[in-house]
């Protein structure tokens, strides 16, 4: 079975901690690969976007980091940086080498133990662990204390966690990785828009409809901040420019469009980075509709693998 980790130079790793219910997840391509962004959510948390301009002058990046803990989470770079500078990557800048680690967090906090958050420690454990192998998905790393489905309240909510997905087209490699804790449903379009994972109510079970309580609640202030946002990366072996890998990085977000309803809301900071390590040409269309692609079947994935943890529920179990 094709991985994503089957891209050249590329690794992924997870560390967490299942009691407190957070982690992060590392992608390392320690020789440098091209970066983008899109950040569409209105509650993002997010380091080295700015740099990711095509404007701007650096254009390679050598790790991205996905993690819990809220904007606390984004510590765990620090233990990413200490490893590839061990490893000798990074930008030269004469007297050393920087490594540009770019990353986003959700908010992981009401699930678990909200005084442990992914650190330098775990970020540095993560890379340890980062493999070309085959990655575990569902409750590890940045989807450990996901949760999806918190229009109505964190008591309606279900387990979210992490997806990894890869398409190809010959020898073009487009592959995601996504960690899911979105106020919304999860929806599966192949079912005709579907709820597979979200708000609920026990007795008897039955989806809520995020999307639609929403809308039945038009005039009412109601302070929704739950703790949410998905956050992702989409990785490729094509030949991209910076521009493009942004681009792409937009075109991605279809995939969040697709199966996250509602999705980019003002409470979510969806966010979506790009690594493209260079190695084919290929059309930037077909590798945005594969990206889209990939991010929808990473967000499936994500629940559909995660587990029950921290007294929430997963749709494995309903």
């Amino acid at each position: 079975m094709m991985t994503l980790t089957d891209i050249t130079g590329i690794k992924i790793g997870h560390a967490q901690n299942r009691e407190a219910a957070t982690g992060c997840t590392v992608i390392l391509c320690p020789e440098g690969a091209t970066g983008g962004v899109d950040v569409r959510g209105g509650a993002p948390g997010t380091r080295e976007t700015d740099l990711l301009n095509p404007v701007n002058y650096v254009d390679k990046v050598h790790a991205v980091l996905l993690s819990g803990g809220s904007a606390f989470g984004l510590d765990a770079a620090a233990g990413v940086m200490q490893y590839l500078e061990e490893q000798g990557a990074g930008f030269d800048v004469g007297v050393t080498k920087v490594p540009i680690v770019a990353g986003a967090v959700l908010f992981d906090l009401n699930c678990g133990d909200y005084r442990i958050r992914p650190d330098k420690a775990m970020g540095y454990a993560a890379c340890q662990a980062a493999s070309a192998g085959v990655v575990a998905e569902g409750c590890v790393g940045a989807g450990t204390g996901a949760t999806v489905g918190k229009i109505f309240g964190m008591q309606h909510a279900m387990k979210g966690g992490l997806g990894i997905s890869c398409m190809a087209v010959g020898d073009l490699r487009v592959g995601a990785v996504v960690a899911v804790n979105c106020l919304g449903d999860v929806v599966n379009p192949a079912e005709g828009g579907k709820i597979i994972a979200g708000a609920f109510a026990k007795e008897p079970f039955r989806f809520l409809n995020c999307e639609q309580g929403l809308l039945s609640q038009h005039d009412k202030k109601v302070n929704r901040f739950a703790g949410n946002t998905t956050i992702g990366a989409v990785v490729t072996n094509a030949i991209l420019t910076k521009a493009q890998a942004n681009k792409i990085a937009s075109m991605a977000h279809n995939g969040y469009a697709r199966t996250i309803r509602p999705a980019h809301t003002l409470f979510d900071g969806d966010t979506i980075f790009t690594v493209a390590t260079g190695q084919v040409t290929a059309d930037i269309n077909v590798v945005g509709v594969l990206a889209a692609q990939a991010v929808e079947q990473a967000v499936l994935r994500a629940v559909t693998q995660a587990t029950s943890l921290a007294g929430f529920t997963c749709c494995r179990d309903i």
